[in-house]
């Protein structure tokens, strides 16, 4: 560690370091979303079904990320409260042109919100109502309806309409999460961020 570092240490000046979830059912669009985050340079040209988990990590001015992109499968949805103790923050993503899982996912969200390292804690939530360019897909006001996003009163929680593959609707959602993180945190950072 360098003199700097030490110096930033003490007064408190070094980058906090956030993890955050990214949750949801498998084909959701949880890796186009966070694929879409990353500098164009850096952007996959195809994406696959995620097994396991991926990370990602990005920076702002003040904060460093660690996203968690989880595998949405049935068989690997155990794996997702691993990693409830050390997140800051969710981000769930919804397909809302699957309107046959929409009860999966509300079971999966009630079981993430009602486990004991989430629930008493008020880490914010970012919802992402994806595929929105889909013909038959819901609005965002349906997809909260269908998921009763309007009985979450203990954290601070933000739905988006979202198109991953066009990046439509991420940004709005991001900004939301920064802010939200920026009160926990203490001070507001910048709204700018880079992949490592």
């Amino acid at each position: 560690m360098g003199l700097l570092d030490k110096l930033s240490g003490w007064l408190g000046l070094r980058k906090k370091e956030v993890n955050i979830l990214c949750l949801g059912l498998d084909n959701s669009g949880k890796t186009t979303i966070i694929n879409q985050l990353k500098p164009a340079n850096t952007q996959a040209q195809e994406i696959v079904p995620t097994i396991g988990f991926n990370i990602e990590k990005f920076k702002s001015s003040s904060l460093s990320f660690t996203v968690f992109d989880m595998s949405g499968q049935s068989r690997y949805r155990n794996l997702w409260e691993h990693y409830y103790k050390e997140s800051q923050a969710i981000i769930f993503v919804i397909d809302s042109g699957d309107k046959l899982r929409m009860v999966v996912a509300k079971e999966e969200l009630d079981t993430l919100l009602s486990h004991q390292d989430i629930r008493s804690r008020r880490m914010p939530v970012l919802f992402f109502a994806n595929k929105t360019d889909l013909q038959d897909a819901m609005s965002s006001v349906k997809v909260s309806q269908l998921l009763c996003l309007e009985n979450i009163k203990d954290k601070p929680w933000h739905i988006c309409a979202s198109n991953a593959i066009k990046g439509e609707g991420l940004q709005e959602g991001v900004d939301w999460l920064q802010g939200r993180l920026s009160f926990i945190y203490g001070g507001l950072f910048a709204y700018t961020y880079t992949l490592i």
